[in-house]
């Protein structure tokens, strides 16, 4: 397997560990519970409970250690590491102890240089704060994910950029809606009013006044450097993009009330069959709200960039001083005047989130006509001359690896586009001598295609292949359009059915073991060992790794492949489940001890391969 191929399957891995950690520490029926109520509109005035829950608080670490953030130290230079270490109960125990008077620590200021020239600055909490911020979040994501617009698609679970180009595509194409508004706030980030920010949560149903406290002073905390600040949400914090989305999720349905969900005296909405699936058809409200005087308007919005679709020129003007005024008057927000324009498709160009696109006529129709915006082609441009770089430093199998990563991924990303052959040929040609020049006799060298290459670009075989350390260079200009698809909106990590699409529930392990290593961590051992060993469980699928026979309660071992007395580690890659009598079988050195396990056990010649590749990883000898 490439290490492309790697990378983009450990990214779906991830994706739905995350929904597996809600179900082996038992939160999933919870959070499920949680969306359920907030559905049907409870006020939610006991959360402090579920927030310091011991279930809770080990779900956040295991959370929180699997980001790669994890690792970056706030002020007091503290990493996971240092807490991972920690026996279970006591991180409990200092977690409840920090959120019943909760003082939040210094912010680390750490700013990021824009693309543009400009600074984005990140705000990183102490890891400590991370994860008290990570409990809260977990609590809150189901009752907030209710509630958000469906349109919204920034900072949301299993939604992406794609998602929100996506559906501005299909509002030019299908819906014929070709005047966009295209709003900039003006550092929305930096100027979240935070009185208005608690009053939202408390709209929302959030009426712990205790969490809302809590909030309040995270807000609040001080940055290194800077100060306290008295307003914004500092990018960089776990919770500050779920706020951010609370901030403007008021916008979000009031643009959608003016028309997509405009309450009619008669109900015109139907349930049919669309695309396999139960959904609402609002078609015919729509027929006659035509007849109305109301102004024809769709929002999409990803994090605080949104557009929004009108029908004309006129309704585009008037919706785009409604929003101004509503944005200054309701959140204090106000807009980039420079940045913020009404566009008409059929002329000009709408950028969005990397994306150029406009209308064209293609033979009756008009379709979107849609590139690489130019910012992005000079950062793709960019990026590849870095990863070339690295490569004539150290030419070596795992560089080209990274450099066919770095194309894969901007091909991936951007073959959403209609006119990205073109956009990547420029690119190309633009990185072409970069490119050659620099790998020089490297680019000489001879080797095979891997599969992947040859599934992947197979209407590019017969083109020059460059090969360095035995390995094919992508070809950055192979690449087609890709229809972009909208998000499914059944796609839910709280309902059954959505998490149906997302993963295939693991039926085939206990669920009483499960919940059996979940209720009995190991003593004395880290968080980090009594973790893995629930993951390692349900990753072999609850079989021997040797017999492969199903492995009962009390009667399995959880192997350390080398011994923690040779250096072996608590990590998960060095951790393995076998039944306790081929565990015994590992560890044996006296002759009349193995050949008792060997009788009893009537191992195949297989089985016993795989106990001596354990054994000598142990330090013993082979079983002849």
């Amino acid at each position: 397997m490439t290490e492309t191929a790697k990378a983009t399957k450990a990214t779906k891995a991830l994706k739905r560990q995350a929904l597996r950690n809600n179900e082996y520490y038992g939160m999933q029926s919870q959070l499920d519970q949680l969306y359920l109520e907030s559905k049907n509109n409870k006020k939610f005035t006991k959360l402090y409970e579920l927030i310091t829950a011991r279930e809770n608080i080990l779900l956040a670490y295991r959370n929180i250690k699997k980001n790669k953030g994890s690792f970056t130290p706030g002020v007091n230079q503290t990493i996971i590491l240092t807490i991972a270490e920690k026996e279970p109960e006591k991180l409990v125990r200092y977690v409840r102890s920090r959120l019943q008077n909760y003082q939040p620590q210094r912010i680390r200021r750490k700013e990021i240089p824009k693309p543009n020239g400009g600074i984005r600055p990140l705000g990183i909490p102490t890891i400590e704060d991370r994860i008290n911020q990570q409990c809260i979040k977990q609590i809150l994501e189901p009752i907030c994910e209710a509630k958000f617009h469906p349109h919204s698609y920034g900072f949301r679970p299993n939604r992406g950029t794609l998602h929100a180009y996506s559906r501005a595509v299909t509002l030019a194409n299908r819906n014929k809606l070709h005047y966009v508004v295209d709003i900039d706030i003006k550092g929305f980030f930096d100027n979240v009013h935070h009185g208005k920010l608690l009053k939202q949560m408390w709209h929302l149903g959030i009426q712990d006044k205790r969490v809302i406290s809590i909030i309040s002073k995270l807000l609040k905390a001080e940055i290194a450097g800077v100060g306290t600040p008295a307003k914004g949400t500092p990018q960089g914090g776990i919770l500050s993009p779920l706020l951010s989305n609370i901030v403007l999720n008021e916008l979000d349905w009031w643009i959608s009330s003016q028309w997509e969900t405009f309450e009619t005296k008669k109900n015109y909405e139907r349930k049919r069959i669309i695309s396999g699936k139960m959904r609402l058809d609002r078609t015919l409200k729509y027929r006659m709200l035509k007849t109305s005087n109301l102004k024809e308007m769709f929002i999409v919005r990803y994090a605080d960039d949104f557009k929004i679709f009108c029908r004309n020129h006129q309704d585009a003007f008037k919706i785009f001083e409604a929003v101004k005024k509503w944005l200054r008057e309701r959140l204090d927000l106000e807009i980039s005047q420079e940045k913020s324009k009404v566009v008409n498709l059929r002329r000009n160009y709408s950028q969005f989130l990397g994306f150029k696109f406009k209308v064209v006529t293609k033979g009756e129709k008009l379709v979107v006509n849609s590139h690489m915006c130019e910012k992005a082609k000079h950062n793709a441009i960019t990026k590849i001359k870095e990863q070339i770089e690295k490569v004539k430093k150290n030419s070596v199998a795992t560089e080209v690896s990274k450099f066919n990563a770095t194309i894969l991924g901007l091909q991936n990303f951007y073959q959403q586009a209609t006119m990205v052959s073109q956009d990547f040929s420029e690119i190309a040609f633009t990185v072409k001598r970069t490119l050659y020049n620099s790998l020089g006799k490297a680019s000489k060298s001879k080797g095979y295609l891997s599969k992947f290459y040859v599934d992947r670009y197979k209407d590019y075989l017969h083109w020059k292949i460059a090969f360095v350390a035995g390995v094919g260079i992508f070809p950055i200009d192979g690449v087609k359009h890709k229809n972009p698809k909208n998000f499914t909106q059944e796609m839910n990590n709280y309902t059954e059915e959505g998490r149906s699409l997302i993963h295939k529930t693991v039926k085939t392990t206990s669920q009483k073991v499960i919940r059996y290593l979940m209720s009995n961590p190991v003593k004395n051992r880290s968080i980090e060992y009594n973790d893995n060993r629930i993951s390692k469980y349900i990753a072999q699928q609850g079989k021997c790794a040797v017999m492969k026979n199903e492995l009962e309660l009390f009667n399995m071992e959880l192997h350390h492949i080398l011994p923690t007395h040779l250096g072996g580690t608590d990590c998960y890659s060095n951790l393995t489940f076998v039944s306790t009598d081929i565990h015994k079988l590992i560890h044996a050195t006296q002759s009349e001890t193995m050949n008792r396990y060997l009788l009893k056990l009537k191992l195949s010649e297989t089985e016993i391969g795989k106990v001596n590749k354990l054994r000598a990883k142990a330090g013993n000898e082979m079983i002849m």
